[in-house]
């Protein structure tokens, strides 16, 4: 019997829908999220995330979200956002509405790493309904349906976690299909 070498080949192993690379990393949006960069650096190379990075420079938290942290976030696609009414992005993005931005974004952070796993168990302990306290304050919702994690705002949208445990160096992402919302 042979053996076979791995020259300078990545083998890609599939989990729970989630690509993950041998060295650790996650594919997301077809590139590969190292867990040894910080938030942004990762988040920047998905092309399914340019309008939340727009969004994080607009805001000015590109400096919080590389810091120590760590954070566990929630991060919206752009498929997620073009569900958003339309020109509501583009009008967050505006300057004058730079605190309602902030707002919008640091409700999809919690402060702490919270896995996949640790958010499940947060559910089974809470019968059913956790809640988490975002870094805008406000409270963002976990319950499980249909064997997946989803996140209700408080208005009542609903965001299916798609990707999890995307780790970072940070923090974690776990990726969302529509963006929640704080309350009034």
């Amino acid at each position: 019997m042979r053996k076979l070498k791995h020259l300078g080949i990545l083998c890609f192993l599939f989990i729970g829908g989630t690509l993950m690379a041998q060295n650790g990393s996650t594919m997301v949006g077809g590139a590969e999220m190292y867990p040894s960069k910080n938030i942004v650096e990762n988040a920047s190379q998905s092309k399914d995330h340019t309008t939340l990075v727009a969004a994080v420079k607009a805001a000015g938290l590109v400096e919080t979200l590389q810091g120590d942290g760590p954070f566990t976030v929630f991060a919206p696609t752009n498929a997620a956002f073009e569900k958003l009414p339309s020109g509501t992005v583009e009008t967050l993005l505006k300057p004058e509405n730079k605190a309602k931005l902030q707002a919008v974004l640091t409700y999809h952070v919690i402060a702490g790493n919270f896995s996949a796993n640790d958010v499940v168990a947060a559910i089974k302990e809470a019968d059913g309904k956790a809640t988490f306290e975002t870094v805008s304050g406000a409270k963002l919702y976990a319950i499980m349906e249909d064997g997946k994690v989803k996140l209700k705002d408080a208005s009542g949208n609903v965001a299916t976690v798609t990707i999890a445990n995307v780790n970072q160096s940070n923090g974690v992402i776990h990726v969302i299909d529509t963006v929640v919302l704080p309350g009034k």
